[in-house]
């Protein structure tokens, strides 16, 4: 094992051993790191990123069986295959898998461009530094949703060998113009590459996808760039990143909350890739907000305006929506977003 000030690279052979149990696996790494394995096609490379998120732990616990699957008599991948484990620390945090990032550190999945002057920068440019070094032909970031969401995956824009690769775990693919600095965008230069939102955190359902896909990706012999025809993937653009104005309280609820600026319905996130009409009620806003929300689009513009309306101390989708990654975690929408709203093509 090979250690960088802030990341651990692991060149896996035959001599590599993996402990049973993930949570014991997660406590043996020395934090972030990589591990290369060597595929039948030495020429080219994949990556695969889990845990970027420390409470999101689909993507770990699928390179964690994969590791264990391929030693000691190793099903060696298609091609090189380069295993990134992100978020560590967070993730020992207990309870296990509870903390997206640890107090005072920063979103490590907001960190793949510069500025890369903190710790999670540093890790974050030292996993670029070697990474992108290698040819890589495809890049995979397993994620999840803290809400009830299907799978589905994102990436930059749409094209044949992106819908193969969303189709190895999905059959949604959004495409996104927003930047937010996350892994994805950091590799869209050099070849497809997707996150992929496998399920809600903790769900059993959601580990299995993410192994499946890992699974599918593992053997694959190349992407298909004739893909784009005729295949069963719907296709959803232009994402709305909706968040709570600065300075304002969330809360979720039957009722309004008092103590809350906003409260959003208990149960919204039933309401996660639904097409829902104008005049359908999202939550309450206390009367003393002038307005609770802004809503980004990839140009910087606030749609928040064209998107709700406050009525009578509720708040209401101003024109027929469809939200995504609805949660009804308030930490959660809170340190990130509430949702985003999408537009089905």
């Amino acid at each position: 094992m090979n250690q960088s000030p802030s990341l651990s690279v692991v060149d896996v052979d035959d001599a590599f051993r993996v402990s049973e149990d993930p949570e014991t696996f997660l406590l043996e790494l020395r934090g972030p790191t990589v591990f290369q394995v060597r595929g039948r096609d030495r020429g080219r490379a994949r990556v695969v990123a889990g845990l970027l998120h420390g409470n999101e732990p689909s993507g770990f616990r699928a390179i964690h069986r994969m590791l264990q699957m391929s030693a000691p008599a190793r099903e060696a991948p298609a091609v090189d295959t380069y295993l990134f484990v992100g978020a560590v620390e967070a993730a020992r945090a207990q309870p296990p898998f509870s903390q997206r990032m640890l107090p005072g550190r920063r979103d490590l999945n907001r960190c793949f461009r510069p500025a890369f002057d903190d710790r999670d920068g540093r890790i974050a440019r030292e996993a670029l530094a070697l990474l992108r070094a290698a040819r890589v032909d495809a890049v995979v970031d397993l994620h999840n949703n803290t809400g009830r969401n299907p799978p589905y995956a994102i990436g930059t824009h749409v094209d044949g060998p992106r819908l193969h690769l969303c189709a190895l775990f999905a059959n949604r693919f959004v495409s996104s113009g927003l930047r937010l600095g996350s892994f994805m965008e950091a590799f869209d230069d050099l070849a497809p590459s997707l996150t992929i939102e496998c399920g809600r955190s903790g769900d059993p359902a959601a580990d299995a996808v993410a192994f499946a896909g890992l699974v599918r990706l593992w053997r694959l012999p190349e992407l298909d760039p004739t893909f784009l025809d005729g295949q069963p993937i719907s296709i959803l653009t232009d994402p709305v990143r909706v968040c709570l104005r600065a300075g304002l309280e969330l809360a979720f609820g039957e009722a309004p909350r008092p103590e809350a600026h906003l409260t959003l319905d208990a149960s919204i996130d039933r309401h996660n890739f639904e097409i829902l009409p104008a005049g359908t009620h999202l939550g309450w806003v206390r009367p003393d907000v002038a307005w609770p929300v802004q809503a980004a689009d990839a140009t910087g513009q606030d749609r928040a305006h064209d998107l709700f309306t406050v009525v009578g101390g509720n708040l209401l989708a101003r024109r027929s929506i469809m939200p995504i990654m609805l949660t009804t975690n308030a930490q959660v929408a809170c340190g990130d977003c509430l949702f985003y709203v999408v537009h089905p093509r």
